[in-house]
């Protein structure tokens, strides 16, 4: 009988245990399979807005009285933000590492994927924004300009597989693939320029925006003329806060041509004027938007790196227009970016559950 009852024992433990380890497991895999590119969208307007802080916190010379409310800013709010887009951009990765090592058909699979693709750019993205806007390296340092040239290969190597079908395969297969999310792949190269000109490497800084602004003006000539059949450029209702990349990319644009000349040229104004035209096209037709709009979905984190991005331009624009207005405008463009930030943050956290756990 004492027999009987060792014996019973064993079986207990592994009879409560078993169902905790597969449980586990399986929630893993159910995580793994749901987690695409498209994720990196929050680590890109995490690194965004840190880099939105840090600009807005300089100190600069006459400076405007709106200008230096961002000053009083504690430097210990923009170290918190800054690690924390770090430690999101780290998670995100080791998942998609994962995903890589345990579901490579489906990795492969969004590779292929017309729009997927384009996000694969978004982690090289954030981590030249994390380390333009970091309070721990100095731009000149040698470090910094080595983690540079580390980020900047991957997103070479994307410019050689996407740009060379463009190339390859004729202007037939990019208007058949292009779409709003193809703007990645310049946003990507003109901010791996700047990041470039600010360490003081003009001449590579030169090169990228060359390669960026290029594409970037074929590929908004073939979405412009995209019949109007094609409703939110070929990408579906839900994707549609996608659209927001249109005047991301010129902002982008405007902060690169900046940081390589030295200062807030006319160029640079153009390009600003021509994303706050974009910006104002898309905001007054909210009707756009209304389906994507019915669900949560991380697609909706698309509306905030094109917001902190045009924030970005419109503070240069600001440092190099002195007046009321300019002033305003980048008072008003910078609160419309942290409260869309921190709604998205909000919203993401009530529903924690969904994106990773759905079927």
């Amino acid at each position: 009988m004492v027999e009987s009852q060792k014996d019973s024992q064993p079986h207990m433990i592994i009879s409560i245990e078993v169902p905790i380890i597969s449980k586990t497991k399986s929630s893993l895999t159910l995580i793994l399979k749901n987690f695409h590119a498209g994720y990196f969208r929050i680590s890109l307007s995490l690194s965004s807005q840190a880099l939105l802080w840090k600009i807005l916190k300089e100190p600069i010379q006459d400076a405007h009285a709106l200008r230096r409310v961002f000053s009083l800013m504690p430097s210990t709010a923009f170290t918190l933000l800054w690690s924390f887009s770090l430690l999101t951009l780290l998670a995100f990765s080791l998942l998609y590492l994962l995903r890589c090592f345990f579901h490579f058909h489906m990795v492969k699979d969004e590779f292929l994927n017309r729009v997927r693709v384009n996000y694969l750019f978004a982690p090289w993205i954030s981590c030249l924004l994390l380390l333009e806007s970091s309070p721990f390296l100095h731009r000149t340092a040698i470090c910094h300009q080595v983690l540079w040239c580390v980020l900047v290969v991957p997103v070479l190597a994307l410019d050689l597989k996407i740009y060379g079908q463009y190339l390859t395969k004729g202007k037939r297969y990019l208007a058949m693939v292009g779409n709003p999310t193809s703007q990645l792949t310049v946003i990507g190269n003109l901010v791996g320029a700047q990041a470039a000109a600010r360490v003081g490497w003009r001449e590579s800084a030169v090169g990228l925006f060359g390669v960026g602004m290029a594409h970037y003006i074929v590929l908004f000539v073939t979405l412009y003329q995209r019949l109007s059949g094609e409703h939110g450029g070929g990408v579906p209702a839900t994707l549609r806060p996608v659209l927001f990349l249109f005047f991301g990319a010129p902002s982008v644009a405007s902060l690169a041509w900046g940081s390589i000349i030295g200062h807030f040229d006319s160029a640079c104004k153009m390009l600003f004027f021509l994303s706050l035209f974009l910006f104002m096209t898309l905001v007054t037709r909210p009707v756009i938007f209304k389906k994507a709009m019915r669900k949560f979905d991380v697609a909706w984190w698309a509306y905030s790196f094109p917001l902190t991005a045009l924030a970005l331009a419109s503070s240069q624009y600001a440092e190099e227009v002195k007046g009321a207005m300019p002033q305003a405008l980048m008072l008003l463009l910078s609160a419309i970016s942290v409260v869309v930030s921190l709604l998205l943050m909000v919203v993401t956290v009530l529903h924690a559950n969904l994106p990773f756990l759905e079927h």
